[in-house]
């Protein structure tokens, strides 16, 4: 099992990155947390949750990539539900799709650099879903130098990781 320490403090910094905020050291909201951790944090005048899990298996073996995260994010004050931002760990190729399947069901997500998002807020809703239901979920994506990558997720433990940001950010 990982250390905690460090994916949280990895989370922080690409989370605060992202959102060019200064972000405070995020709690942790579940104890043994294992694949999928929980994680609320002050962010400006309003309060942010997220919950963010790693792959458990990335091929080709041997290609070079930064960290690899999916993150569901609640921002309450800004009127955030259940963003998705899914890091690649490596920039994508332009005008390109990563394609997330859970379970048979296929979604297609835009790139902007190292990160693909989903694009409509229904859509995005139906993604977390089927996160909450499934078992096994893959992330397809391809970089600027055309290798493609496949990451395998476990599922076990999301919506345990769900219902902890929902109760943390009051949100339903």
């Amino acid at each position: 099992m990982k250390n905690i320490f460090l994916i949280l403090t990895a989370v922080a910094v690409i989370f605060a990155a992202t959102n060019a905020v200064h972000a405070a050291k995020p709690k942790g909201l579940l104890k043994n947390p294992g694949v999928w951790g929980a994680f609320k944090l002050k962010e400006g005048k309003g309060l942010a949750c997220y919950l963010a899990g790693q792959p458990k298996n990335s091929k080709p073996a041997g290609v070079k990539r930064g960290p690899i995260w999916l993150l569901v994010t609640h921002r309450p004050k800004k009127k955030v539900k259940g963003e998705i931002g899914i890091y690649v760990g490596y920039p994508l190729m332009a005008n390109s799709n990563v394609t997330v399947e859970v379970d048979g069901e296929k979604f297609k997500l835009y790139t902007v650099k190292d990160t693909a998002w989903v694009e409509d807020g229904k859509v995005e809703a139906k993604l977390v879903a089927a996160m909450r239901k499934g078992r096994k979920m893959t992330v397809r994506g391809t970089s600027t130098r055309g290798t493609k990558t496949t990451d395998s997720y476990s599922l076990k433990g999301f919506t345990r990781a769900h219902k902890a940001i929902n109760r943390a950010c009051k949100v339903r």
